[in-house]
């Protein structure tokens, strides 16, 4: 029995197989009736459920060769985030950007659009030079922009129902220190600021408690300075005291008294303190998560955000669960990828949560609606209901995405519920 990060989605696959090599993918893949790589299971929807068949590529990890004079790395598919980041630092490099969860694998993260925040750069995918994938036929081929190209622009965000991706090759940037300024402030005063913030900063976010005022902001810069960072007590303190525990216990008081919720974002808003350091980019960037959520998440036109923000302002104050899990508000610039919920437009990403064991369903349905009167697009990774119909005039090359699945995987080997309902 499997189950995903969020709790939200169970499977029993007939059998789970291990492989360490291409061949031995290959060989899971053409021996199986469909099968479905799972990842490292951090959705908040059953886009890794395995109805027959699950891969779990954890011992086909690492690093398979690295370039530090063009950046260029090819890492194996089934490689964690958490342990990318650190094998790239010791070789001198970096991802670009970064979210701020690193269970993820690589492949998991690039195929659902996962993103991080700043307007000059794209999501994860954007990194992409070129991939290696098996096939339903047991095929192992290669795709770039110039070699099978159609491929490429599909598999890249491909939600795992093109193929197997074995590995991946991403252009990295030198390793970079970041300045990380956080503190408290209020919605107003950040929503008037904040395309001025997004131009003039390298990655700006904030978290806003979404039945108050309060605010966190997040800005980090990059520096040619040495890192500086928070000393090892106060980052125990800071995140797995305050972050971790203490909010633990909130939410815990929240699930207990939901009628407090609504205070009790007034009360942690207003705890919000000053903190201010530099590091490397991957020990900025992403923040240790032990309390459990759900998350439903659309991508919207930047030019859209302050009027979904009202929206969802005045649904706050009208619904009957509170959230008391922080909303959280990022950026992403446009780019080319077909099924990529920042194609064709620069993106603004609002994240709403809420812990375990408490109401959402509302809130979560009101924003749905809101964010499709703007044509948002739901992270193929999270909760969302829309299905193919109506994904597909979010999408300008939907239809291209479905022609090269049919080329590539005309018997569905790699199907399951989740893509019978967004791809149809």
């Amino acid at each position: 029995m499997w189950t995903n990060w969020a709790r939200t989605a169970t499977a029993n696959p007939v059998r789970v197989v291990h492989p360490a090599s291409t061949d031995e993918i290959a060989a899971a893949v053409t021996s199986a009736g469909r099968v479905r790589a799972r990842g490292s299971g951090h959705s908040f929807n059953d886009i890794a459920v395995a109805p027959e068949v699950a891969m779990d590529l954890d011992r086909w990890t690492g690093i398979v060769r690295a370039d530090t004079e063009t950046g260029l790395v090819t890492v194996r598919s089934g490689t964690p985030l958490h342990q990318l980041n650190p094998d790239l630092h010791r070789l001198g490099l970096a991802m670009p950007n970064l979210g701020d969860i690193d269970a993820q694998t690589i492949a998991g993260a690039v195929s659902t659009s996962t993103h991080g925040t700043g307007g000059k750069l794209g999501v994860l995918a954007t990194f992409i030079e070129s991939m290696e994938l098996v096939l339903a036929d047991g095929s192992v081929v290669n795709c770039s922009a110039s070699e099978r190209p159609d491929l490429f622009n599909a598999a890249r965000v491909g939600l795992g129902a093109l193929g197997v991706i074995s590995t991946l090759t991403l252009r990295c940037v030198p390793s970079f220190v970041l300045r990380a300024s956080e503190g408290p402030g209020r919605l107003d005063a950040v929503l008037e600021e904040f395309d001025d913030l997004c131009a003039i900063e390298d990655h700006v976010e904030f978290h806003w408690f979404t039945h108050s005022d309060r605010v966190i902001l997040k800005r980090n810069n990059r520096i040619d300075e040495p890192a500086k960072p928070l000393s090892k007590f106060r980052q125990f303190y800071e995140y797995e005291v305050f972050e971790n525990a203490a909010f633990g216990a909130v939410c815990q008081v929240a699930k207990r008294f939901p009628n407090s919720t609504r205070r009790l974002n007034e009360i942690c808003g207003a705890l919000v303190s000053e903190r201010s350091y530099s590091d490397y980019s991957h020990n900025v960037f992403v923040t240790p998560r032990r309390v459990k959520f759900v998350e439903t998440e659309f991508a919207i036109p930047r030019s859209s955000l302050m009027d979904v923000i009202a929206e969802l302002r005045a649904a706050a104050a009208r619904v009957r669960d509170a959230l008391i899990v922080p909303c959280e508000v990022r950026i992403a610039q446009a780019d080319d990828i077909w099924l990529s919920t920042a194609q064709g437009r620069d993106t603004a990403y609002i994240s709403m949560h809420q812990a375990l064991g408490m109401g959402y369903h509302e809130f979560f349905d009101t924003y749905a609606s809101i964010a499709a009167s703007v044509g948002g697009r739901p992270h193929w990774g999270k909760m969302h209901n829309l299905t193919a119909d109506e994904l597909r005039p979010l999408y300008p090359h939907f239809d291209d995405f479905l022609r090269v699945r049919d080329e590539v995987d005309p018997g569905r080997t790699f199907s399951n519920a989740y893509l019978d309902r967004v791809l149809g």
